[in-house]
This record gives C-alpha cells, sequence and structure tokens, in this order.
C-alpha cells in the first residue's frame, strides 16, 4: 500500500494537507508543527477513533487530545493505491461520534470498495492487526521498544513455523478451549449447567421429603387445635347465655332509671311553667353583669384620679406681697444699690485727710508745730469720718444681699418669675384636675340612671340573684330533660343489645373470663386457619415438585451424563495442556529468524562494531560488540544506543509481518549520532526501494544527508 495524499481537520491540523511520493519521504519540520498529530490521523483514519476511551488523571482520552482546536467536526481523508487500485478513504463525525461515518470509494470512478469497512480498514489495507502495527510498522522514538502483545507473537509464530498466517494451531487451540468452555466456563457451561440440574433434583427429593414430615406434624397438631377449639365454644355458648340474663337485668334497671328521669322532669317543668322565658332571664342577667362591672371600673377609675393640685408658695422677700409691690420693692432697692455703689464721698475724705497730714508732717519738719497738731488733727477727723463712711456703705449692701441672696441685682426678681412659672403650671393642673372630675361625675350620674332604670329601688345584687334563680331553674329543667333523653337511649340500647340466647348444649369445664375466652378463641381460629394454610401450601409445594419417584429417575440420568461429561472435560484438558506445550516449544523458534535479521540491521547502523545481538520471548534485548565477551542487556547501553538496537528490532519485525505497508517514523533518528543516522538513512533507503517510507524529523540534518 502506498499513500499520495492525506487531508485532517484533526487536533491542530485544520483542513491541512499532506502529499507523500513512492520511496523514502523526509518531512522535515519544528517541533509542535503537527508530526506527532500526523501519525495519529493516520492511525486513526486506518483503523478508527476509540471512543469508549476515558480520560483519566494521567492519561487523555484520543477523542479529546484531537478533538479539533478550531471546533469544527473531525474528519480526513485519505488517497492511496492498493492492490493496484487507486482509492480514497474518508471518515467524519457522526452525531456525537468522532469519525464514526466511513466511505471507502474508487478514487477516478467513486464506485464504493465493499470489502474496506470501518472495523476491517487497516487490517484489510495493511495485513495486521492495529496493535501488531504499532508495535511493527509504527515507529515513534517515544516508544521504540518493542512490547508483547498476544496478536503480534500469533503472527510471528505462525510466520515462522508454518510459513503463513493462517493460524492452524491457534484455531486448534481455539477450538479446544471452546469445546471446554462449553463443557465448563466459570459458571456457564453443560457441566455446571448438569451439576446444577443434579443439586436441584436433589434439592426437590430433599424437600418433599421435608414437606412430608412436616404435613403429618401438622395434622397432628390440628387435631389438638379442634378438640380445643370445641372446648372453648362450649364454654363462650355458656359465657353467652349469662351475659344474655345480665343483659335482661340491666335492660329492667335502665327502664326504673328512666321513670324516676321522667318524673323529675315534670316536675322541673311544672317549676318553670309559671316563670319569664329563660332568654329574657339570660338578657336580663348578662345586662346586670355589664352594668356591676362598668360600675366597678368607674369606681376603680374615681379612686384612682389624682388629688387636687397645691398653690404655688411665694419666696422671700415676697412671701405677703403681690407682683406688682414686690417689683416696686425691687427697683427701689435697685436704686439703693446703685446709690451705694456710686458714693465716692469716703475716699475723697480719705485723700483729703491724706494730703492734709502730708502738709502737718511737712509744718513739723519746718518746725511750725502748732499749724502742723492742728493739721494732723484735721487729717485724722477726715479719715476717722471716711472710714465711717465706708462702714455705713458696706452693712447696707450686706443688708441687701442678704434680703436677696444675691449681691446682683439683675437676680433679684429671679423667684418672681420662678413664682410666676409654677403658678402657670398650677393653673393648668387645676384645669385638667376639674375636666376629669367633671367627666367622672357625669358619667357617674349616667350610671345612676341605669341602675334605677334596671333594679329600680332595689339593690343591683339582689335584683341580679331573683333572674340567677330563674336561669337556675331553667337550666335544672333542660339538665332533667337531657338526662330523661339519655335514660330513653340507654333503655333502647340495652333492649336492642339484650336477644333470647339459648341454653349451651354440653358441659362447661372452663372457668376463663370472656376477655380470656374470646381471646383464645381468635388465637385458636387463627392457629387452625394457618395450619390449614400451611398444610395446602405444603400439598401444593409437593405437587409442584412432582414424584418421588420420578424425580429419582431423573436424578440417576443426570448423574449417568455427568460422569460423562467430566470424562469429557478431563480429555479436553489434557490435550489442551498438549497443544500448548507444542506451541510453547514452536515459539521459541521465531526469536533467531527476527534476531538474526535485527542484527544485520543494527551492524549496519553502528559501522559493525555491534555483531551479536539476542531477543527474548518477551522481546528484550541483549548485545554484545566486539570486544565484549558477554551480551548485556539493553538497558547497559547509552540512549542512542538502545534507539538504535529497538530500531534494528523494528525494522526486522516490520520486514515479518508489513512487507508491503507504509513504514511511519516519528522522531525515531533524534538521539542518533550523524554517522549512525546516515547508516540508519541507508538501511530506510534500501527499504524504501520495495515500500513506502515516511520519516518525520524535527532536525535539518536528515533531509540535508539523503540530499548530499
Amino acid at each position: 500500500m502506498k499513500i499520495y495524499k492525506m487531508t485532517a481537520t484533526f487536533g491542530k491540523l485544520e483542513h491541512a494537507e499532506l502529499t507523500l511520493q513512492p520511496g523514502l519521504n523526509i518531512l522535515t519540520a519544528p517541533n509542535e508543527w503537527g508530526k506527532s498529530t500526523w501519525c495519529a490521523f493516520l492511525v486513526a483514519m486506518l483503523y478508527g477513533l476509540d471512543t469508549r476511551a476515558k480520560t483519566t488523571k494521567t492519561t487523555l482520552a484520543d477523542k479529546e487530545r484531537y478533538a479539533p482546536w478550531s471546533g469544527n467536526p473531525m474528519a480526513g481523508r485519505i488517497d492511496l493505491n492498493w492492490n493496484g487500485r487507486d482509492i480514497t478513504i474518508e471518515r467524519r463525525t457522526k452525531g456525537r461520534v468522532p469519525l464514526g461515518e466511513f466511505k471507502a470509494y474508487e478514487t477516478d470512478s467513486g464506485l464504493a470498495v465493499p470489502e474496506l469497512t470501518a472495523a476491517n480498514c487497516g487490517q484489510q489495507l495493511l495485513g495486521v492487526e492495529q496493535t501488531v502495527f504499532r508495535r511493527a510498522g509504527f515507529i515513534r522514538q517515544s516508544d521504540l521498544p518493542v512490547t508483547q502483545d498476544e496478536a503480534l507473537r500469533r503472527r510471528l509464530n505462525d510466520l515462522v513455523t508454518t510459513g503463513d498466517e493462517s493460524g492452524t494451531s491457534d484455531k486448534l487451540a481455539k477450538n479446544l478451549r471452546d469445546l471446554k468452555n462449553r463443557c465448563r466456563f466459570n459458571k456457564s457451561g453443560l457441566l455446571p449447567q448438569l451439576e446444577s440440574q443434579r443439586d436441584a433434583l436433589q434439592d426437590k427429593v430433599e424437600e418433599l421429603d421435608a414437606l412430608d414430615a412436616q404435613v403429618k406434624k401438622l395434622k397432628m397438631r390440628l387435631d389438638d387445635v379442634k378438640t380445643w377449639l370445641q372446648q372453648l365454644n362450649t364454654h363462650q355458648a355458656a359465657l353467652d347465655y349469662a351475659a344474655a340474663e345480665a343483659d335482661a337485668g340491666r335492660v329492667a334497671q335502665a327502664r326504673e332509671a328512666l321513670e324516676q328521669a321522667q318524673d323529675l322532669l315534670a316536675i322541673r317543668e311544672a317549676a318553670c311553667e309559671k316563670l319569664p322565658s329563660q332568654e329574657d332571664a339570660e338578657k336580663k342577667l348578662k345586662e346586670l353583669r355589664a352594668f356591676r362591672d362598668e360600675w366597678n371600673a368607674l369606681q376603680m377609675e374615681l379612686q384612682m384620679l389624682p388629688r387636687a393640685p397645691l398653690p404655688p408658695a411665694k419666696k422671700d422677700p415676697f412671701a405677703d406681697m403681690d407682683v406688682t409691690a414686690a417689683m416696686e420693692m425691687v427697683n427701689a432697692d435697685r436704686q439703693t444699690m446703685t446709690g451705694l455703689r456710686g458714693s465716692k464721698m469716703p475716699i475723697l475724705l480719705l485723700i483729703l485727710g491724706a494730703i492734709i497730714m502730708a502738709g502737718a508732717i511737712a509744718l513739723l519738719v519746718m518746725g511750725n508745730y502748732l499749724p502742723a497738731g492742728i493739721l494732723g488733727m484735721v487729717s485724722v477727723l477726715l479719715q476717722a469720718l471716711s472710714l465711717l463712711g465706708m462702714h455705713r456703705l458696706k452693712k447696707q449692701t450686706e443688708a441687701l444681699e442678704k434680703k436677696y441672696g444675691t449681691a446682683d441685682p439683675a437676680h433679684w426678681t429671679d423667684p418672681l418669675r420662678e413664682y410666676e412659672t409654677a403658678l402657670r403650671a398650677y393653673n393648668a393642673a387645676q384645669k385638667e384636675y376639674q375636666d376629669a372630675q367633671g367627666d367622672v361625675e357625669v358619667r357617674l350620674m349616667v350610671m345612676r340612671k341605669r341602675r334605677d332604670s334596671l333594679c329600680g329601688a332595689q339593690e343591683p345584687d339582689a335584683v341580679m340573684e331573683f333572674w340567677q334563680q330563674i336561669t337556675n331553674k331553667w337550666e335544672a329543667y333542660h339538665t332533667a330533660r337531657r338526662e330523661a333523653q339519655r335514660a330513653q337511649n340507654l333503655v333502647d340500647t340495652l333492649s336492642a343489645m339484650a336477644k333470647p340466647v339459648r341454653p349451651p348444649v354440653g358441659v362447661d369445664t372452663l372457668t376463663h373470663s370472656p376477655a380470656d375466652t374470646a381471646r383464645l378463641l381468635s388465637d385458636c381460629t387463627e392457629e387452625q386457619q394457618r395450619l390449614q394454610s400451611r398444610i395446602s401450601q405444603y400439598k401444593g409445594r409437593m405437587e409442584a415438585l412432582g414424584d418421588r419417584a420420578q424425580l429419582e429417575k431423573q436424578l440417576a440420568s443426570v448423574n449417568a451424563r455427568l460422569a460423562q461429561l467430566e470424562k469429557t472435560y478431563t480429555a479436553l484438558t489434557i490435550a489442551q495442556e498438549t497443544l500448548a506445550q507444542a506451541r510453547s516449544e514452536l515459539q521459541r523458534r521465531f526469536a533467531p529468524r527476527i534476531s538474526q535479521r535485527a542484527q544485520t540491521y543494527l551492524a549496519a547502523m553502528t559501522g559493525g562494531r555491534y555483531q551479536r545481538l539476542s531477543m527474548g520471548e518477551d522481546f528484550s534485548l541483549q548485545a554484545g560488540a566486539g570486544d565484549e565477551e558477554t551480551l548485556h542487556d539493553a538497558l547497559w547501553r547509552s540512549d542512542g544506543t538502545i534507539d538504535q538496537l529497538y530500531l534494528a528490532l523494528r525494522l526486522a519485525v516490520a520486514e515479518e509481518l508489513t512487507p508491503e505497508s507504509p513504514l511511519i517514523l516519528d522522531d525515531a533518528l533524534v538521539r542518533f549520532d550523524d554517522t549512525r543516522m546516515q547508516a540508519a538513512l541507508a538501511i530506510l533507503e534500501e527499504l524504501a526501494k520495495n515500500r513506502q517510507v515516511i520519516l518525520f524529523t524535527c532536525q535539518q540534518r536528515e533531509g540535508n544527508a539523503a540530499n548530499a
């Protein structure tokens, strides 16, 4: 098969096209260009996309990893040549299934290719399953080592042992496994079915025996219950007869009580015959009680009225004066205080005395003793008069301050203003008190008129007592009437309940109470019904199980078939083990053939350094250089050498299994040095003579080496 062209809307690829040529194709592009995406697209177009895979914490499902970044539906097309025919395959998204729609047709004519379907396209075109292609012709640097796979093992084994891929040994192994599985596979197969039938038949026989024993025990118990039930019925009949006699006595007592109730009713009715009606009495009582409640509330309200307010008292010095006289006195005292504070005579006398004293001292110094003495006496007299005047002013000022309580005349009228404020408050309170007192008096007058209207000259309590007695008599009448009706209902009920009962037949030897007897009868009846039901169920179950003799016959037949089938199962097990041993022996033969081819490729890539290569059954590799005496595991080698070991193995496996399909390499030579890279390219160019080789690389050196 050779690919001409691929068109993809897949992951980051949006209507992208990739054209290929026969032979070796080296596609150089930087990282994140989409090389790995093209590889994944090719596998998805050939084998389909696993839409059942789920994304986990460590892996991303392909349907999500390669969902188109543009949001468009996933789609793709490949133009190719297969068996000399130019064919186009297309896959498109169908509903919510990525690449769920498949078409295959001849490119030129458009005629469908029916042998290619969505399920078998890859296997038909490449000749191998997807897992084999991924481990053979699809080579990525990230997974160069070849891992074990049952499909890969089977194809390699068939090629080595038979020369083709018909799978005869696998078909034989499958037939043996199918036959053995028909006999027994876990809990299914003929053997488990027969064992189940045997167990079921044995269970039926055992169940029949157990049911028969249970029925016999139940019948014995049923006979005892019937005897006990007959005794209880006789005792119940005796109790019913005694109860009927007691009912008759209670009817007679009820009739006597009815007569007494009817007599009392006649007396009560006669007492109410000439009285006012009960409705009038209750109406009067209601009015009187309402009046009493309102009267009591008014009396309480009257008691709770506040006391009359007291007039405010005048403060000294205005206690016995009216406001006008008080204001005249204050004004006169203010003028006096102003005059006292404005008097300068004592000061002037004191100054004059001081001046005269200075003159006297001057004369005394000059030797004029007589004038100096006269002036000194005059000075002392003036100073004495000054001190006397000052004392008189102080006394008058203190008298006024004591009178008004302050030396500031501006505050002398404060008591008058306080009195006027208190007087206004008193007048307002007095008016409010008089208004409230007047309202209560008016309501008392109304209530007294209402009392006179209701009670006349009598006290309200006496009138209420009168109407209460009338109400009591009517209530006594209604009570007697209800009691008479109750007595009549009791007579009717007891008469209906009291039915004639015949005396019991037979001897009653039981002494249980009626309640115990009813309970025992109920329990005994329920037990009888339960026993009969269980016996019927067991007999029905026995009929459903079948005849015991027939069951034993069927059991013998099943045991015989089971023994024969167990022999067959043992023979199949032995054959399967023998075939497995033979296949294991044949499986060991494919390793040398693959190893020889891989060894040739490895020697060419390493310039002859590694001439020895050994491959295990699990595709593990050991290699030895020319100067090494022993082989070493691949893990002993450098990263580049490991890639070369496994590339050699991959190429060998691909040449065996997919000789005509394209060989896809994704950065497979990235860790090769230049020399070994050129050697690997030479191998790929040789392979490209007979098949298409597609090498994706992120480096320029592969292209440069190929063009050199």
